[in-house]
């Protein structure tokens, strides 16, 4: 189990990022959630198999068709055991 924080920068708000990243978060297995940050930026906090973690990085670092991804800071951090699912929070 991999579990990873993320801070996306650019034009990520306003465009469906957080709606799409937790639909792609779904179809990889992997848990967590995502939300939007006051300065603008989304951050992102996901845990699951290592392969899923580096496609969603992947996807991430490419964003939804509208997004502008100008960095993605990642930092692993320790798995929260008590994650089910992935949600969009606010």
């Amino acid at each position: 189990m991999t579990a990873i924080r993320a801070e996306v920068r650019g034009l990520v708000q306003g465009v469906g990022f957080r709606y799409i990243t937790r639909g792609t978060a779904r179809q990889l297995g992997v848990v967590g959630w995502v939300r939007n940050l006051p300065a603008g930026s989304v951050e992102v906090w996901a845990q699951g198999a290592s392969d899923a973690i580096d496609r969603l990085q992947e996807f991430l670092e490419a964003g939804p068709t509208g997004a502008l991804v100008e960095s993605v800071a990642v930092e692993v951090v320790e798995p929260d055991p008590g994650l089910t699912g992935f949600e969009v929070r606010f």
